[in-house]
């Protein structure tokens, strides 16, 4: 029976559920723009409110910057939802470019910028770092902090600090798999600083905390799921996201590992729904064979549409 609470929680700017893409190659490896633009319109019909291009699942470390502004163009104009740009290398010039030129495309809605990667700069070096990519462009830009991948955590100190003086830096996309550091993040931020969730196993507990969404890897294959799983939890029905959660812990399980990371089981699923995926690039791919099997029997127990 459905319960008359209700958590007050509401959708982001961005929407509750955004798909971090996937980027489409052909079977030589090249950027599949056609492809990209098939898929996106897939997902937005299938529970997606909004996509991240070009971020840490649309292996960006591999994509040439001619690729990300092709890629960029070619969403933007297949559909009419919000875009987050992923503009962000290792090195803030460069960083500052790519979102001056996400920027000038239309459609593009927003840049996400994540921690630069593998130098592991200190709190400083961010603060300066993220606050150079925002002044280079008049769009939102939301954080993302993924420590595990980048090595180096935004503090919450910094993490504060720039959401109260730069008025363009909005939200955050939160990987780094703390529901308490969350909550005292977005108690301690300014009015309208949205958080994400960037991890979908996550999202109920940092829905709890006052998330606007997630920012979503399994939304490839369980979209409606997960948007079904937001909205019920904001409307207090908490048993029935409870379910939903709970049927969607394979996919969870299935999304990365040491032998299999992301994207490689999300390209993977998308080809057992017969969409446009192909392999990942190296360093990351391309897949075992045998990971098409188990994205099969994972895209059927989800019940994705399509399966």
């Amino acid at each position: 029976m459905e319960s008359s609470f209700t958590t007050g929680g509401r959708p982001g700017r961005f929407g509750a559920v955004v798909c971090a893409m996937a980027t489409p190659f052909d079977d030589d490896g090249r950027l599949d723009t056609d492809g990209a633009a098939e898929l996106a319109r897939w997902l937005c019909a299938h529970g997606n409110d909004g996509l991240v291009l070009a971020g840490t699942t649309g292996e960006s470390p591999t994509l040439s910057d001619d690729e990300k502004l092709d890629l960029w163009r070619a969403v933007a104009a297949a559909v009419d939802v919000p875009i987050l740009a992923g503009t962000s290398t290792s090195d803030t010039a460069h960083s500052v470019e790519l979102t001056r030129q996400a920027s000038a495309i239309s459609g593009v809605t927003a840049i996400l910028a994540v921690t630069p990667y593998y130098s592991r700069p200190s709190q400083a070096g961010l603060n300066a770092h993220f606050r150079a990519m925002a002044a280079a462009t008049d769009l939102p830009v939301v954080l993302y902090d993924i420590p595990g991948r980048t090595g180096r955590k935004i503090a919450h100190e910094t993490m504060v600090r720039l959401a109260s003086e730069v008025p363009n830096i909005v939200g955050v996309k939160d990987a780094a798999g703390s529901p308490a550091a969350a909550a005292k993040l977005l108690g301690e931020a300014p009015p309208g600083f949205e958080l994400y969730c960037g991890d979908d196993a996550l999202t109920l507990p940092l829905l709890a905390v006052g998330a606007g969404g997630v920012v979503s890897v399994a939304s490839h294959w369980v979209g409606d799921a997960m948007s079904e799983m937001v909205a019920a939890f904001w409307k207090g029905d908490l048993d029935h996201a409870r379910r939903i959660n709970a049927r969607l812990i394979p996919s969870w399980e299935f999304e990365g590992s040491d032998e299999t990371p992301n994207p490689m089981p999300a390209k993977a699923a998308l080809r057992a729904l017969g969409l446009p995926a192909g392999q990942c690039r190296l360093p990351i791919g391309p897949a075992p064979a045998e990971l098409d099997d188990r994205a099969a029997a994972i895209v059927a127990q989800s019940g994705a549409a399509g399966a």
